[in-house]
């Protein structure tokens, strides 16, 4: 009996001895891509026990493709591969393949640390490389926009058909695709109205609009016209040409083309001048002489200010980066992070902190006798960040405490305790 649970132990310890950090890729969506359509790439990254700081997953580069890594936030999972527990954290990739053809993507090294019998440690895991193919057979004649779904607005700022002379009129084109980064929309083409003088803002993008429980892009376009006289103009209509991958067809997207009346702008009445009817003559030569003086002194005044404004804009700009750059504004930073921010902010504040006073992790500035009250919170945070375990809301209060003895340590450390090198007695002697 004892052998067996003996060989049993040693079976299990193998087992968990064995536990490393992993990682696994898949394509999104795989079947009968187009180019031009947005493919996700689902990476996950799992550890034994819990994560002590977040994987960093880098870019990488495809052959005529574009990948970026959307600002979106990481899910927390967790599994149990043979009876060990592991945490792990998902993010997406999006990549844009731009002509037909088999596509590789490379082993990805993601940096992460996790924790071994309770001590954290680094690892670097591999992003398996996967393989997919673009190009089916519903592909467009030529290169368009490909998405799952898209519609295109226009509205304008005033009635197009009550314009006057002088008037501006600003027309706005939204354009809404779904599962598509902003950046990746084309801009439209909106040609030129005759008779009207027309001027483009540069577009505004949007990314993870929701609408009906799916993430959309959103590229939205603005453009100014104005008339210098009055008649009737017209501004064209708008074709938007894409493919819809849901049905694998092109479709075109339209807005109608829209009439402008612009009338002869209101004359405005004059105002007519007032003239004295009394005026001495003898105070003409008083009033150039003040104002020759006041045209001196407000030359002189300029003159001063050109010369002050560069040393004036130089001594500021040195006051606010040594304030910026000072461990108090640092440490008054941190804390209104831990009292404000997300549990995800105040770790990243309390890792900049550590790294502030010159200790590479939080953990090695835990180990330098900090309060058991700060070690059990930061404990609690981990677990809820990296671990995906869910319980009570950390307490900010003895965070905030230890940043606020230890900076006030820092600041005594600044005037040194040490006697001086070479202290001289009342009579000006070295003392033997």
């Amino acid at each position: 009996m004892t052998r067996f649970a003996l060989l049993f132990w040693l079976l299990a310890s193998g087992s968990a001895l064995a536990a490393e950090p992993f990682a696994r890729a898949a394509i999104e969506g795989g079947d009968e891509i187009v180019p031009g359509q947005q493919v996700r790439l689902t990476v996950d990254v799992f550890v034994p026990e819990f994560f002590t700081s977040p994987p960093q997953f880098p870019l990488f580069a495809v052959p005529n493709a574009m990948v970026t890594l959307p600002e979106e936030r990481s899910f927390n999972l967790t599994q149990t591969i043979d009876g060990v527990q592991y945490s792990g954290i998902r993010r997406s990739y999006a990549i844009v393949p731009e002509a037909s053809g088999p596509y590789t993507l490379p082993d990805v090294p993601i940096e992460l640390g996790y924790a071994v019998d309770g001590k954290p440690t680094k690892a670097t895991v591999t992003m398996p490389g996967i393989s997919f193919t673009v190009g089916g057979n519903a592909l467009p004649n030529e290169p368009v926009f490909a998405t799952h779904g898209l519609t295109i607005e226009q509205s304008f700022d005033r009635d197009p058909a009550k314009l006057k002379a002088g008037d501006a009129l600003s027309r706005t084109i939204t354009i809404t695709a779904l599962d598509t980064q902003a950046m990746m929309i084309p801009p439209v083409e909106t040609g030129s109205a005759s008779g009207l003088q027309q001027y483009v803002k540069p577009p505004k993008i949007e990314d993870g609009i929701e609408i009906d429980r799916e993430t959309a892009g959103r590229h939205t376009e603005t453009i100014i016209y104005t008339a210098a006289t009055a008649g009737t103009f017209d501004i064209p209509a708008v074709s938007y040409r894409w493919f819809d991958v849901d049905s694998k067809t092109e479709k075109t997207a339209t807005l109608p083309d829209m009439k402008v009346t612009v009338g002869t702008a209101a004359a405005k009445e004059a105002i007519a001048p007032q003239l004295s009817q009394e005026e001495n003559p003898s105070s003409r030569p008083r009033s150039i002489w003040l104002m020759a003086a006041i045209a001196l002194a407000l030359a002189a005044a300029v003159l001063i200010v050109r010369r002050l404004a560069p040393r004036f804009a130089a001594w500021r700009s040195k006051r606010q980066d040594i304030k910026d750059n000072s461990r108090s504004h640092h440490l008054h930073q941190t804390m209104q992070t831990i009292k404000n921010g997300s549990e995800t902010e105040v770790y990243a504040a309390l890792q900049a902190w550590a790294s502030e006073l010159g200790y590479r992790t939080i953990a090695d500035w835990l180990a330098r006798g900090s309060s058991a009250d700060l070690k059990q919170q930061i404990d609690l945070l981990e677990r809820k960040l990296f671990a995906a375990q869910v319980g009570t809301d950390i307490d900010r209060a003895p965070i905030t405490k230890a940043l606020v003895r230890h900076g006030t340590v820092i600041d005594e450390k600044k005037r040194s305790a040490l006697p001086p090198l070479n202290p001289i007695t009342a009579d000006e002697r070295s003392p033997a």
